[in-house]
């Protein structure tokens, strides 16, 4: 995962899962903060606003600026911040963290840093290294093209000896052994498995569910995360284009992810567009759209058409 070593990543089956043992393994007291992403994905925005519900803790909410994200989530870093969670890309409209700069003010204001790579990881390069987060979690069935059912949760190497959320068997020392798993009369408890493998979900080792993912996995190597997002980087351009060409407001490139992008709608456009064949989310104002590989030159025209269309 994005650099990750393999002790490092845990088997989860989504991604609000992954979040949860970020919070169960975080301590606040009143008075800290969280921050948050205003409209951020409704998992990561309800689990730390419980987190700080139940410590007396206060929710930060920043809005976008002209200039993007990064800026006003800098200024709302001071010594009060417990814990930063943000997505890398923002499932809306695609637009854009600097995570690398967000994550050196979290770390000289002490707070913790929990990023959901869900709408990026596979697409779009991220550097574990430079970012160096607390907690990273993913889907897998997005741009990693594994199945619903199977995510990811990377760990950095100093919050490894957390509890997890199941006391399941896989998640103990000797779990390779399955006819040694039942535990023998007078025996102590046994370890957990190193790494963040303690937090692996029950039934991670699911037959149908973990081949798929590693194929998944496999295909996006073969093809190279550079090489998807250098490929899919034109193809938005193109849609960005046209929709600005017609009078829509899509998010400038310099604002977003490579692989998507929002399309913001007048008042009411949303209830009269009318797609036919093609599928695109409707976010609210945004229309949200996010070509893969397979998309071709002539869907791009049914789309254009469409967009022409329901004006």
């Amino acid at each position: 995962m994005a650099g990750a070593d393999p002790d490092g990543v845990a088997i989860v089956p989504s991604t609000s899962y992954g979040l949860a043992v970020a919070a169960a393994n975080t301590e606040a007291a009143p008075g800290d903060r969280v921050v948050l992403l205003a409209g951020d994905f409704p998992s990561n925005v309800q689990t730390w606003t419980a987190w700080a519900e139940r410590a007396g803790a206060e929710v930060v909410t920043v809005a976008r600026a002209d200039d993007g994200w990064t800026e006003p989530l800098l200024d709302s870093l001071d010594e009060r911040v417990r814990v930063v969670s943000v997505p890398s890309v923002h499932w809306v409209d695609g637009s854009t963290i600097e995570l690398e700069r967000v994550a050196e003010r979290a770390r000289a204001v002490g707070a913790l840093l929990v990023v959901d790579a869900t709408q990026s990881l596979g697409a779009m390069p991220l550097d574990l290294a430079a970012v160096r987060p607390g907690y990273l979690v993913t889907a897998g069935y997005k741009w990693l093209l594994g199945p619903l059912g199977t995510s990811y949760l990377y760990v950095a190497p100093e919050h490894r000896d957390g509890r997890p959320l199941e006391q399941n068997w896989a998640n103990r020392a000797g779990a390779e052994d399955f006819e040694q798993a039942a535990p023998v009369e007078g025996e102590r408890e046994r370890a957990y498995r190193p790494g963040a493998r303690r937090f692996d979900a029950g039934q991670r080792s699911n037959f149908v569910l973990v081949p798929m993912a590693i194929a998944g996995l496999e295909q996006v190597l073969d093809w190279g995360v550079p090489e998807i997002a250098a490929a899919l980087a034109p193809v938005t351009a193109r849609i960005e284009e046209h929709a600005r060409a017609i009078g829509l407001d899509p998010i400038p490139a310099r604002l977003r992810a490579p692989h998507m992008l929002g399309i913001g709608l007048s008042d009411g456009m949303a209830q009269r567009w009318s797609g036919g064949d093609v599928h695109v989310e409707m976010l609210g104002s945004v229309m949200r759209v996010s070509p893969h590989l397979h998309v071709t030159d002539g869907d791009l025209e049914t789309l254009f058409a469409a967009l022409s269309g329901g004006r």
